[in-house]
């Protein structure tokens, strides 16, 4: 891996470092635009809606992803290879034909609504789109793929054996999955968790497309003041807030898995 390593921090480092030199270049002094962001009503309200969606989006996509992740492995290896291709398959499609696709599905004449219209006989217009709920949607079908690959390999690693020795021992179906099932694909858990949560604090165009303007992210943030404002210096500052947001988040889990190998 060292030789794809190198490029990689060859491509990304520069750019990187030149983001955090930016971001000390405030007309005031090298920390100014730290302070007037951190001290700004607008970064903390986002601040506050990036991580409540992340933490949203991250636990939905947990409980759909390891609901999928629990059928895929109880498949033949045929047909499991086969549903795990119509699960990847909206994963490979461009995350902004999917947003364009949801405003045809949730739009107040959208596919849903018109479904409901014609079903109650009333003019039915559910507010779906461009507001929390349509940000979350997205924010979900996009992440899910990403759950089930580390859940589901959790789920196949664990011993047949330990099943049919809970079921000898007379625990019931219930009872295995809590006892057996659940510890035991907790790496996956982990994995497929914190990696959305991570993709989710950077996530741009589904909140821009998709949510209301109470809803936009650190992101749209920085897209703000990097073609609005033009205000490089704070663009940069989000950008580096938030690469050490993220940071937080990676750096113990890679601790962790390092520990567990």
């Amino acid at each position: 891996m060292s030789p794809a390593a190198l490029v990689a921090v060859g491509i990304v480092l520069p750019p990187l470092c030149y983001v955090l030199f930016t971001s000390f270049q405030g007309d005031a002094g090298p920390l100014s635009a730290y302070i007037a962001i951190l001290e700004s009503n607008l970064f903390r309200q986002t601040l506050t809606t990036t991580l409540v969606v992340a933490s949203l989006s991250s636990v939905l996509s947990l409980v759909l992803g390891y609901i999928v992740a629990l059928h895929l492995a109880k498949q033949s290896p045929n047909r499991r290879t086969a549903l795990m291709f119509l699960i990847l398959l909206p994963f490979w499609t461009s995350i902004l034909v999917k947003c364009f696709a949801f405003t045809i599905i949730l739009g107040r004449y959208g596919i849903i609504n018109n479904l409901l219209r014609w079903a109650s006989g009333i003019d039915v217009q559910l507010p779906l789109v461009l507001n929390r709920v349509g940000l979350l949607v997205g924010m979900t079908n996009f992440l899910v793929p990403l759950v089930v690959l580390p859940v589901l390999a959790s789920l196949l690693a664990i011993d047949s054996a330990l099943y049919r020795a809970a079921s000898v021992m007379g625990a019931k179906p219930a009872r295995i999955f809590w006892t057996v099932t659940v510890p035991l694909s907790v790496p996956g858990v982990v994995a497929g968790l914190l990696s959305v949560f991570v993709m989710s604090l950077g996530a741009f165009v589904i909140p821009a497309l998709l949510g209301g303007p109470k809803d936009q992210m650190l992101s749209n943030l920085v897209d703000f003041y990097n073609r609005e404002v033009l205000d490089w210096p704070k663009a940069s500052s989000i950008s580096v807030i938030l690469l050490i947001l993220a940071s937080i988040f990676i750096v113990p889990m890679a601790l962790w898995r390092r520990r567990r190998i």
